[in-house]
């Protein structure tokens, strides 16, 4: 059994999330509860499987093996109900690398291409680096999550233009595990109006029961003919320094264009160590996922708890998935410039600014709550110095 409460010391490691927040915030003794990765361990399957191929002493030009495809296909059969062939799947560095890759390959400089408000940073910056035009549609916050506005979306598709959607599916910083009806709703308009979707379904595995995940391919009829999915094991196995993903396409056509511009960028290649750890964590990381996604409920509890006793005028969303969750601190009347200083340099806190997720992101925080629980005990306490 998995210990989730054994603390691990990660700074001096060149971690983003522990390392750099001196280097960005002068300041120091900094508690990190922001960036998306987990302070656990990855599963003693994974690190055997390094382990391995360390002992080995060569680490030379690597192929896919055929098991690493069985062992992806089993994996998406058995925990998601989605059938997958060999043919129908590619391999990139990441999925922000393959996303970007297909924009490439499926839009032209110009296209309108469309995102949710508030929804993962990197989405936009993707868009406008690549000469798109950038179109927001804002989410809904209703009973305390959010829905999408799909007369908004709607709209946009009809009078922007829009030539491409890229989703994100469970959604990223709100914790929405999005209904096969929703995503059938918006397929239905995306099928209308010749909208292809990218959906990025990286925290797939990362879903609370009694939610289920339903991939964009399985919410509707011919949904893969104008759509592309892409995910990793890197979030859900805490594995992201490794870099790899995989894209699922099943439409020929939107296959061959991807494949084109793959090889044109030289991105067709994982390293040994990808390969490796992403055929061990499918192939060894059940056990290891129930018993994190036991932990992460125990943490999302622990802190709605928190906030309800100790920070009543914050609106903190309950997440069905991820391990992120989004606080409104609109009711304290800061500024987004006076509520992060108040954070870092007052409660020594860091949280990711919800400006950066899309303008309906002022005022807000996304908070990462996949550590020990004395680690996300002692960054509560100080959020409440910052605040009180």
């Amino acid at each position: 059994m998995t210990d989730f409460n054994e603390p691990i010391n990660r700074i001096g490691t060149n971690s983003i999330k522990w390392d750099t927040i001196l280097k960005t915030y002068n300041e120091e003794e900094l508690l990190p509860l922001w960036i998306a990765d987990m302070d656990f361990k990855a599963p003693h399957g994974v690190l055997k499987a390094y382990q391995d191929v360390i002992n080995h002493g060569v680490i030379g030009y690597a192929d896919t093996p055929e098991s690493l495809y069985e062992s992806i296909i089993d994996w998406e059969q058995r925990h998601h109900q989605l059938t997958v062939e060999k043919s129908e799947i590619l391999f990139f560095s990441g999925v922000l690398a393959g996303i970007t890759t297909a924009l490439q390959a499926l839009t032209e400089p110009n296209d309108a291409i469309l995102i949710h408000d508030p929804v993962y940073p990197p989405f936009a910056n993707i868009i406008t680096t690549n000469r798109r035009k950038l179109i927001r549609s804002r989410l809904i916050e209703e009973d305390g999550h959010f829905i999408m506005d799909l007369a908004d979306i709607e709209e946009k598709f009809k009078h922007e233009k829009i030539k491409l959607m890229i989703l994100c599916n469970p959604h990223n910083p709100g914790g929405r595990v999005w209904t096969k009806n929703e995503l059938n709703q918006l397929g239905e308009l995306c099928k209308k109006y010749g909208v292809l979707v990218l959906s990025d379904e990286i925290h797939q595995d990362l879903v609370f029961a009694p939610h289920e995940m339903t991939s964009f391919f399985a919410a509707g009829d011919s949904f893969s003919d104008f759509s592309v999915q892409f995910t990793s094991m890197t979030k859900t196995f805490n594995l992201a320094g490794i870099k790899n993903s995989i894209v699922f396409v099943k439409n020929e056509r939107l296959k061959k264009q991807l494949t084109r511009k793959q090889e044109e960028n030289f991105q067709q290649e994982i390293n040994t160590f990808g390969l490796a750890g992403m055929e061990a964590a499918y192939r060894t990381g059940d056990t290891w996922l129930k018993e994190l996604l036991d932990y992460l409920q125990g943490n999302v509890a622990y802190t709605l708890d928190f906030f309800q006793n100790h920070l009543p005028k914050a609106a903190i969303m309950k997440p069905e998935g991820t391990y992120l969750l989004w606080v409104d601190f609109s009711d304290y009347g800061f500024s987004d410039e006076e509520l992060e200083n108040l954070l870092v340099h007052k409660g020594k806190v860091v949280l990711n600014t919800g400006v950066s997720y899309g303008p309906s992101g002022k005022q807000h925080m996304r908070l990462n709550v996949a550590c020990p629980r004395k680690t996300l005990e002692e960054g509560l306490q100080r959020i409440v110095t910052a605040l009180n």
